[in-house]
């Protein structure tokens, strides 16, 4: 499973990138705007720190719009995947920035009916929101086991992305789900590796070896 980071925080990104913990990040306009920055140089300096796709959404809706900005996008490095929201224009201009060799994100998922279409339209990624699922009380991860089988039925290579992950358990159950990425904030993230009994016995080994004189 691999690890996207959602945020535009490039000190985080760097910092978990350094760590070897992420594999590519996604960001959307909320998270840039939260930085104050151009969109262009913020998704510029992103792609540096990671060599894995960095998505990049467009804020157009209509399918010209999408398309032209979707190409500004690209152009920015060669590793940006340009998120389209699931939308018939989307899906239309997907499979335009696809065919034309652009990795597309394909975001705003809630369903295995529009996870299809957008295999079908070439998607390189589909973004579950999970936690927006729960919030209606549907179960956001029966929609990435369904996802899942669907694309394993019918051989599609878009890959799932779990998305609006809000706590640990969503990514134990994405994978547990099979999804292939989880896009995670980087709060999230680093609280994989906390666990009370860890922090219990690393204590206890400091302790013992300290006692003992042990020095390495």
């Amino acid at each position: 499973m691999k690890f996207f980071v959602d945020t535009a925080d490039t000190d985080e990104i760097k910092s978990l990138a350094e760590a070897g913990l992420i594999d590519g990040v996604t960001t959307n306009p909320s998270l840039i705007a939260k930085s104050g920055r151009n969109m262009s140089d913020v998704i510029a300096e992103i792609c540096e720190l990671t060599t894995g796709h960095v998505s990049a959404e467009v804020v157009a809706t209509d399918f010209d719009t999408m398309v032209s900005e979707g190409r500004k996008l690209q152009k920015i490095a060669s590793n940006v995947a340009v998120k389209l929201p699931l939308t018939m224009d989307g899906l239309k201009a997907c499979r335009t920035l696809s065919d034309a060799g652009t990795a597309v994100n394909v975001t705003l998922c809630f369903s295995a009916n529009q996870a299809l279409l957008a295999a079908k339209a070439g998607a390189a990624y589909i973004s579950p929101f999970i936690g927006r699922l729960d919030d209606m009380n549907i179960d956001g991860m029966e929609v990435i086991e369904e996802i899942r089988i669907i694309y394993d039925n019918y051989g599609f290579e878009t890959e799932i992305l779990a998305a609006s992950i809000r706590n640990a358990n969503h990514v134990k159950l994405s994978a547990l789900a099979g999804a292939d990425v989880a896009t995670v904030p980087p709060n999230v993230l680093r609280g994989l590796a906390s666990h009370p009994l860890t922090d219990k016995g690393l204590a206890a080994f400091l302790a013992d070896a300290k006692k003992a004189g042990i020095k390495i």
